[in-house]
């Protein structure tokens, strides 16, 4: 697995701030507004559910937990269902504080248990710090497609973002052979991510698991366009500077594979 590009505690300071700006963007917005990227929710709810996912984490490195949690607290938010809409927004700031120093209390070298493979992910307070981080991030561009404010994100962290996701793609589930679905490995298969001077990236599917490196090469197919549009389309959501060339086919399997970490 490739290594974080974010030190532990700018990750602590980056949930901080993603939050604040995901209340920013729904400050003063209709809270049943509907959230076309995530299907069924709408503003209230994908607020509720940021909370829900920092309520979790924070109790995952807070009692150095060594198997899973329940994530209630992220599927039904009970802690926030008799919270008016008024005030969300503080209670999510409040929350990511909370969480942003429990982090930092733990250090990024903790044991902890995490959702992910531990043989690809070291089980610690440092996963949850950057899964948080770009958790929160990308549900601020789902608050800000909803309300209509403008969704910027700093380079370095579209980059880590777009490494993050590279990662993910390379666990069992997203590779490994399904009933009725095709082999997604195959000799000389080959994905490209190209965001120009912000960066390279090359997926192999030749062997028997994905490998990624940064990079240019020989591509099968390739995605194109600035890097926040290739993180937001790895992400399914709308991305409209992006392009793609080559292999459609195997691109649409690749992103229905690696993808299903989203519908879990």
């Amino acid at each position: 697995m490739g290594e974080a590009l974010l030190a532990f505690d700018e990750y602590c300071d980056a949930i901080v701030a993603q939050t604040d700006l995901l209340a920013r963007h729904a400050k003063g917005a209709d809270p049943t507004l509907a959230v076309p990227t995530c299907p069924g929710w709408d503003l209230g709810r994908l607020l509720r559910h940021v909370g829900g996912d920092h309520c979790w984490a924070e109790e995952i490195v807070r009692t150095r937990a060594t198997g899973p949690v329940d994530d209630h607290s992220v599927n039904d938010p009970a802690s926030y269902a008799g919270l008016d809409d008024s005030e969300l927004g503080g209670r999510l700031a409040e929350g990511a504080r909370r969480l942003a120093g429990t982090l930092r209390a733990a250090g990024p070298d903790v044991p902890v248990w995490t959702p992910a493979d531990e043989q690809l992910v070291q089980q610690s307070a440092m996963f949850w710090a950057r899964r948080m981080t770009y958790e929160t991030l990308l549900h601020r561009a789902d608050a800000a497609l909803v309300t209509g404010a403008e969704f910027l994100v700093e380079e370095y962290l579209a980059v880590d973002a777009v490494e993050e996701w590279l990662e993910f793609s390379t666990v069992p589930e997203a590779y490994e052979p399904l009933p009725g679905v095709p082999g997604l490995l195959g000799h000389g298969r080959t994905v490209g991510l190209d965001a120009g001077a912000a960066g390279e990236w090359l997926l192999d599917l030749g062997g028997q698991r994905p490998v990624w490196r940064r990079g240019a090469g020989a591509t099968t197919v390739s995605v194109h366009g600035p890097v926040t549009d290739l993180l937001l389309f790895l992400y399914a959501r709308p991305a409209p500077g992006v392009g793609t060339r080559g292999d459609s086919e195997l691109l649409d399997l690749w992103l229905r594979r690696t993808r299903f970490w989203l519908e879990a």
